[in-house]
C-alpha cells in the first residue's frame, strides 16, 4: 500500500518528508514480527502509527490492545500485563488473565514504556526473548505469541545510563525505531491540520468552519507547539466555539495561543501546587530541580556570610553602607519578602545588634569554614518527609505539594525507605 493510501485510510494529514519517511518505515515493517519502538514528543500521534502497523500486518484480524504504562500503578502493572493467581496478593479474590494471555496472536502497544518499573521490564524482556511469562503468584511457565510495539516521549538511552531503564531491553525493543516528527518540524502541515480540524468541529457544532487571514496563519505556523497535534486540535476546538468571527485575524488568534516560552528549560520558583507541566517546562527528573534550587540557595547564603564578616571586621560599614545592605537583603528575599527579618532598624556601631554581631565573630568564621551538604538525595528525602507530615500522611496531597506524581512519590518512599 502506498503512503497516500495509508494516509487516507487512517486519517493522517500532512506531506512533510519526515512524516512520509516514518509512514514508509511503518508500512515496510508491518508484515514482519519485529519489535518496533516509536519515539516522539507527547501529542505527535504515536498510537496512530501502532494502529497502522497492526492493520497492515498478518495479525490484523487478531486482538490489538493499547496499554499506557504510566497510568497503571507500580504495584499492579505485573498483574495487568501477566495475570495473577487467586490469593497471590491482597484483593486477588480470583485468578485473572493478563494482557499477554488474552491478546495471544495479536499486538500489544505499550505506550510510555519509559515509565515501566525495572522489575516489570525484566519480565517483559523474557517475553520478548522466549515468548514465556509467569502469572503473579504462580510457578507455571506459560507461552504466548504477541507482537510488541512500544512508544515513549523520553530519551530511553539516557534512562539506561541513569539506571532507570534496562539496557538489554532498550536494544531488544528498538529493533526497528520509528521517529514521529514534532509539529514544529513539519510547519508545512500546520495549516492543513487546522483546516481539517476546523471542518470537523464545524460539523460537530453545526456552524460555519473557521478561516484564517494571513497574519493568523503566520502566527499558527511560527508558534512552537509544545503539545504538538493534540494542542493544535484543542485550540481549533476552542476557536470553533469561542471565536467571535469566522474569519479569524491575528489579533483574535493571540487570545487562544498560550503566552509561554517552551524552549526555557530552567526551573522556576513557583508555588508548590503548580506543576512544571502547567508552566510548559519539562525536566529530566525532580533531582535536577532540587539541585538548581539548593545551588542557588547555597550561593545566596555564602554571599550574605561574607557581607556580615566584612561588617564585623570594619564596624564603620554598618552605618556607611546600611542602605546597600538592606537592598541586598531584600534582593535575597530575606528582608520583607519571607518575613524572616520583618523589622530592621538603622544600626550604629555601639548598638546592641552590632555588639551581638561582634560577640559572635568567631562563630561566623566557624560557619564560613563548614561546607554545606549538597547531597540531593538527603535534601529530597527531607522534603518528602516534611510534605508527608504537613499533609498528615496523605500521599496525593503531598505529591501535589512537591510537584511530582503520586506514583513517583510512591516509588521514592520505597527508594528512601520512608515509613509513613
Amino acid at each position: 500500500m502506498d503512503i497516500q493510501s495509508i494516509k487516507n485510510r487512517f486519517g493522517i494529514i500532512g506531506n512533510s518528508p519526515a512524516l512520509n519517511y516514518a509512514l514508509q518505515v511503518a508500512s515496510q515493517v508491518a508484515n514482519t514480527d519485529l519489535t518496533v519502538l516509536i519515539t516522539g514528543e507527547s501529542g505527535t500521534g504515536k498510537e496512530a502509527f501502532s494502529q497502522v502497523i497492526h492493520a497492515l500486518s498478518a495479525r490484523k484480524h487478531n486482538p490489538f490492545i493499547a496499554v499506557n504504562c504510566g497510568a497503571i500503578p507500580e504495584g499492579t502493572i505485573d498483574s495487568e500485563l501477566f495475570g495473577h493467581e487467586k490469593g497471590s496478593f491482597t484483593g486477588a479474590v480470583d485468578s485473572r488473565k493478563g494482557y499477554f494471555e488474552t491478546v495471544n496472536g495479536g499486538t500489544i502497544f505499550l505506550d510510555e514504556i519509559g515509565e515501566m518499573p525495572l522489575g516489570t521490564q525484566a519480565r517483559l524482556l523474557r517475553v520478548l526473548e522466549t515468548g514465556e511469562f509467569i502469572r503473579v503468584g504462580s510457578s507455571k511457565v506459560q507461552k504466548t505469541d504477541v507482537r510488541v510495539i512500544a512508544a515513549t516521549n523520553k530519551d530511553l538511552l539516557e534512562f539506561t545510563q541513569k539506571g532507570k531503564f534496562r539496557e538489554d531491553l532498550y536494544y531488544r525493543l528498538s529493533t526497528v525505531p520509528i521517529r514521529v516528527p514534532a509539529l514544529r518540524d513539519r510547519k508545512e502541515d500546520i495549516s492543513l491540520l487546522f483546516r481539517r480540524f476546523a471542518v470537523d468541529f464545524a460539523e460537530k457544532y453545526k456552524a460555519s468552519p473557521l478561516q484564517l487571514d494571513e497574519e493568523a496563519k503566520d502566527l499558527l505556523i511560527n508558534y512552537s507547539w509544545p503539545g504538538n497535534v493534540r494542542e493544535l486540535k484543542n485550540i481549533a476546538e476552542q476557536m470553533s466555539v469561542l471565536a467571535q468571527d469566522k474569519m479569524v485575524s491575528g489579533t483574535e488568534i493571540r487570545r487562544f495561543l498560550p503566552e509561554r516560552d517552551p524552549n526555557n528549560r530552567l526551573p522556576m520558583l513557583v508555588s508548590p501546587t503548580q506543576s512544571a507541566a502547567a508552566n510548559g517546562h519539562e525536566f529530566a527528573n525532580e533531582r535536577e530541580i532540587l539541585y538548581k534550587l539548593f545551588f542557588d540557595m547555597k550561593k545566596d547564603v555564602t554571599e550574605l556570610k561574607k557581607m556580615f564578616v566584612e561588617i564585623i571586621q570594619n564596624p564603620g560599614m554598618a552605618v556607611q553602607n546600611q542602605a546597600a545592605i538592606i537592598n541586598e537583603l531584600k534582593s535575597k528575599e530575606i528582608l520583607g519578602g519571607t518575613g524572616l527579618i520583618p523589622h530592621m532598624q538603622p544600626a550604629t556601631v555601639n548598638s546592641p545588634v552590632q555588639q551581638v554581631m561582634i560577640h559572635h565573630e568567631d562563630d561566623i568564621h566557624h560557619h564560613e569554614e563548614v561546607e554545606e551538604s549538597l547531597n540531593i538525595m538527603d535534601k529530597e528525602k527531607e522534603l518528602i518527609i516534611k510534605a508527608l507530615k504537613k499533609h498528615k500522611g496523605k500521599r496525593k496531597d503531598a505529591a501535589t505539594d512537591l510537584g511530582i506524581s503520586e506514583r513517583t512519590l510512591y516509588r521514592k518512599l520505597k527508594e528512601y525507605d520512608i515509613k509513613e
